[in-house]
C-alpha cells in the first residue's frame, strides 16, 4: 500500500472540498462543532486563507484563516457578514488533519506558508484560539499565549476550559 503522506500537498480550498472539510472537523473537534455552512462562509469571505491537504480530490486536512480583530475570536459555528474594516491580524480559525495523516509533518508547512503570506500582505501577526490542549503544539509553531481581556475570557470559556488566545508576531 502506498504511503498517502508522501503524495499529499497543501493547495487552495475549493467549494468542492467543503463536505470533506466538514467531515474532518467533526473528527478533529467533536466538542467544538462547526458545520459546512461556517466553512463555506469563510471560503466565500477570504479564499486566500483557505487551504486543504489533499492528493487530487481526496482531502485529508484543512486550514482556514482570515483577517480579524486583535484580541477577539468569532463565536463557534457562526456566519460572519464581512471581514471587519478594523481587522488587525490574520486569525487562524481552524487547522485540522484526518487521523490517518497526523504526525506526517504537514502542519508546520501550512503554518509557515500562512505566516509568510500574512507577512507579505502586511499583517503584523497571526492569532488563534488553541483548544483540545493544543497550546504546546502552537508554542512550537511560534505562537505565544496572550492574557485575555475580560470580554475575551468570557468568549474563550465557550471554547472550553483549556482554550488559550495565542499570537505569533511577524517581522516587519
Amino acid at each position: 500500500m502506498p504511503d498517502l503522506n508522501q503524495d499529499l500537498n497543501w493547495r487552495p480550498m475549493t467549494e468542492a472540498d467543503l463536505d470533506a472539510v466538514a467531515a474532518i472537523a467533526v473528527l478533529a473537534f467533536p466538542d467544538h462543532f462547526e458545520g459546512r455552512g461556517c466553512f463555506a462562509n469563510r471560503l466565500d469571505l477570504y479564499p486566500r486563507g483557505c487551504f486543504v491537504l489533499a492528493e487530487g480530490s481526496s482531502v485529508k486536512g484543512y486550514l482556514i484563516a482570515y483577517p480579524w480583530r486583535s484580541e477577539s475570536a468569532p463565536p463557534l459555528n457562526t456566519l460572519i457578514e464581512a471581514i471587519p474594516d478594523e481587522a488587525e491580524v490574520v486569525y487562524l480559525h481552524d487547522l485540522a488533519l484526518h487521523p490517518d495523516v497526523r504526525g506526517g509533518g504537514h502542519t508546520s508547512k501550512i503554518v509557515e506558508r500562512l505566516a509568510d503570506q500574512a507577512q507579505g500582505d502586511g499583517w503584523p501577526a497571526v492569532a488563534l484560539v488553541a483548544v483540545n490542549d493544543a497550546a504546546g503544539f502552537w508554542r512550537r509553531q511560534g505562537f505565544v499565549e496572550q492574557a485575555a481581556t475580560p470580554q475575551l475570557a468570557t468568549k474563550l470559556a465557550s471554547y472550553g476550559a483549556d482554550a488559550r488566545y495565542m499570537v505569533r508576531r511577524l517581522s516587519a
